[in-house]
């Protein structure tokens, strides 16, 4: 009788061990890598304030720098950084850097990923596709492209049609310094779709100009998205970096 008694209490002892040895690993097995996909228009400089927030909490953040010159080349520099890491990482994308995290993210190193005001389209959808479902903004600027294919962003329209929560100043040289997207990139079909596979968090910039927040809404809900309304424009990771940081921080912790 004793034996056995003995023999119970060390099975408890065991299984608590066990127990506490799995909740160690599923701690150090926690998610600390961030990648950061920027969108049109912009370049991999807006994400600082985001950064410098993440890094401050612990995580290795990549900051992707687009070619934006067609949707393979960007899909290409995202699993090119991916594949860098040591580790899992979320992936977080704005603007028409969901299409492309929605393209990479199948890359084994996506654990999750995050829709920053960004397209999340399904196979064969195109970013063309999605941004005329709905009646422009009266702000919005996007130009046709020029002889040489490049679409930009009007600068006269810049400020309030994608940026209108940030300073005059900073617009100004957003406008400037916008990329040069291809617009065949626009319409270029997804032929992989990760939000499909892996966990998806999503934020709709309650202001925004350039994806209208219907057309946000209506993706995001489709997808099954974990979704996050933030006041802000289109560049919402800039005026709200640390409500965006929130979100990237939930689907780190959260993501198995």
């Amino acid at each position: 009788m004793k034996t056995s008694t003995l023999t119970n209490k060390l099975k408890s002892v065991l299984v608590a061990v066990a127990f506490i040895l799995l909740n160690i690993a599923g701690a150090s097995a926690q998610v600390k890598n961030v990648v950061l996909v920027h969108g049109a228009f912009a370049d991999g400089s807006g994400w600082k304030n985001v950064y410098k927030i993440l890094v401050a909490k612990g995580y290795h953040v990549t900051v992707v720098q687009n070619p934006l010159s067609s949707l393979e080349a960007d899909v290409a520099a995202t699993n090119a950084a991916l594949d860098q890491l040591d580790g899992p990482a979320i992936l977080v994308g704005h603007s028409w850097g969901g299409v492309v995290i929605t393209q990479a993210g199948l890359n084994p190193k996506v654990a999750g990923l995050v829709y920053v005001a960004a397209f999340m389209p399904d196979q064969g959808e195109t970013a063309v596709k999605w941004i005329s479902s709905a009646p422009a903004a009266p702000e919005a600027g996007i130009l046709a492209p020029d002889a040489n294919g490049i679409v930009y962003y009007d600068r006269a329209k810049y400020h309030a049609g994608f940026c209108a929560d940030i300073s005059k100043e900073d617009a100004d040289f957003m406008a400037a310094s916008q990329g040069t997207l291809y617009g065949s990139a626009f319409g270029t079909p997804v032929t992989n779709v990760a939000w499909k596979e892996k966990p998806a968090y999503a934020i709709v910039s309650t202001e925004d100009k350039a994806i209208v927040p219907s057309i946000q809404r209506e993706m995001y809900k489709r997808a099954n998205a974990k979704v996050t309304e933030i006041k802000g424009s289109h560049v919402v990771f800039i005026s709200q970096p640390q409500a965006v940081a929130k979100v990237i921080i939930s689907a780190a912790e959260n993501v198995k």
